[in-house]
């Protein structure tokens, strides 16, 4: 698909726990750029979020071909994180079909399907209990 200006672009959506994230690929030099700002100060300098979202990018030795435009919503930086590399990686398998097998080993196209439980009525919180006495 090609955006207005011309340039090939590949979609891709993660989520992960209540977070979203739309991710473009673009041909470019390896920039990162979340919600208009900068990768690495979106994510506050945490090499763990940086590293987890160009992961789908360095399995496929791609890191300084493409560019990745995220918006993402919801959640907190672990789960925006983490919904932007299920994104890149769905984006990429649009690239190529052939992509897909050595990103699936790794387990980069599995949706963690892990979410908080909800609370219950009677109780404190989704499994706490209020206290017990017998007298």
């Amino acid at each position: 698909m090609t955006d207005s200006s011309g340039r090939v672009v590949y979609w891709g959506t993660g989520r992960r726990k209540t977070a979203v994230a739309r991710v473009r690929l673009v041909p470019g030099s390896g920039k990162l750029v979340i919600n208009g700002r900068e990768g690495d100060n979106y994510l506050n300098y945490n090499p763990a979020y940086l590293n987890a979202t160009r992961l789908p990018l360095e399995t496929l030795g791609l890191e300084g071909d493409y560019d990745i435009l995220a918006n993402v919503h919801g959640g907190g930086l672990t789960g925006q994180a983490d919904a932007i590399r299920l994104g890149v990686a769905r984006a990429l398998c649009e690239l190529a079909p052939e992509n897909r097998k050595p990103l699936k080993v790794e387990g980069f196209l599995s949706r963690d399907p892990r979410r908080k439980e909800r609370k219950k009525y009677g109780l404190k919180k989704a499994r706490k209990a209020p206290q017990f006495s017998k007298r």
